[in-house]
C-alpha cells in the first residue's frame, strides 16, 4: 500500500529497478553487499591507513551515491549508511582495551570502552551550498545510528574542514588530485575541543562515499595526526574500477586491467 501511494501521490519508483513506490525497493535494498573489502588505489598515497569498501563504485551502489549526492535524493541516505556501517562495524570488531591506534583524550586513561570516532571527509563549502546538504555527512550519521543499535559506542566527529580554497576533483589526474588537495585541510579547534572534553578513549575512522585515488582520504587522515588523532582505517561505500593499458595484475580488488 505503501508503496501504491508513493507512486499514485509522488510518482516515485525504485532507483535500482524503476519498480513503482519507495526510492528503494526491498529487494534492491536486499541486494546491497554487507561484507567488507580490503581496498588499495594504485598508485597509493604514502602512509595510506588500511582502506575498506563494500564493493565497486558500479551498477546499483554508484546508482544511489549519484542520486543521493547530485539528485537530493536524501532518502537514500539511510541505506547508504547501513553500507558504511556494515563496512566499519565488519573491518573494527568490537574491543573493550585500547589498542594501538586507540588514543585517550585530555590525557585520561578510558575505563569504559573505546569510543568509535567516523570522522567524514569534508565536502567544499560552495558544493554543500549548491546542494544544500553535506552529503557525506549526513550518510555518516545514518551508519553512526545503525552502529548504535548493534551496541557500538559511536560519534561522529565534523572535525576536519577546508583551509585553501581548491578546484574540483573532477576529471584530475592521481598526481593533480594530490597537488590539488595539498595541506588544503585542517581541524577545526572547537569541534576538536568538544570531542577532547569526552574523555574517552578513540579509535578514529575516516568515511568516505568513494575511493578513487585516495589522495582526499589521505589529507583528511593527514590533517588529524596532525593534531594527535591517529587514523586506524578508511570506511568507504565504494571503490573505483582502475584501468589502465599498462601489462600485469592489479592490486585491487575492484580494478581491472583494459586498454
Amino acid at each position: 500500500m505503501l508503496d501504491a501511494w508513493l507512486d499514485l501521490v509522488h510518482g516515485s519508483r525504485c532507483v535500482g529497478c524503476a519498480t513503482p513506490g519507495r526510492l528503494l525497493c526491498r529487494r534492491c535494498a536486499a541486494a546491497l553487499p554487507s561484507v567488507p573489502v580490503p581496498t588499495r588505489p594504485t598508485p597509493c598515497p604514502e602512509g595510506l591507513a588500511p582502506c575498506w569498501a563494500a564493493g565497486e563504485y558500479a551498477g546499483l551502489l554508484r546508482t544511489l551515491v549519484l542520486c543521493h549526492k547530485e539528485r537530493r535524493a536524501f532518502a537514500l541516505a539511510r541505506p547508504l549508511g547501513s553500507v558504511l556501517a556494515a563496512v566499519v562495524g565488519g573491518m573494527l570488531p568490537a574491543e573493550t582495551d585500547p589498542a594501538p591506534g586507540q588514543v585517550p583524550l585530555a590525557g585520561q586513561a578510558a575505563r569504559a570502552a573505546p569510543l568509535l570516532l567516523l570522522v567524514p571527509v569534508p565536502s567544499r563549502p560552495g558544493v554543500v551550498r549548491e546542494r544544500g546538504q553535506d552529503p557525506m555527512l549526513r550518510i555518516t550519521r545514518c551508519a553512526a545510528a545503525q552502529l548504535r543499535l548493534g551496541g557500538r559506542q559511536v560519534r561522529v566527529a565534523r572535525l576536519v574542514r577546508q583551509r585553501l580554497r581548491m578546484g574540483d576533483q573532477a576529471g584530475l589526474t592521481h598526481a593533480q588530485r594530490a597537488a590539488n588537495l595539498l595541506d588544503s585541510l585542517e581541524v577545526a579547534p572547537a569541534p576538536l575541543r568538544a570531542t577532547a572534553r569526552l574523555g574517552r578513549t578513540v579509535v578514529t575512522v575516516v568515511c568516505d562515499d568513494v575511493l578513487t585515488t585516495g589522495a582526499t582520504a589521505r589529507e583528511t587522515q593527514r590533517a588529524l595526526e596532525d593534531v594527535g588523532l591517529p587514523v586506524v582505517a578508511i570506511g568507504c561505500i565504494a571503490a573505483t574500477r582502475r584501468r589502465s593499458a599498462a601489462p600485469g595484475p592489479s592490486t585491487l580488488p575492484f580494478s581491472t586491467w583494459a586498454d
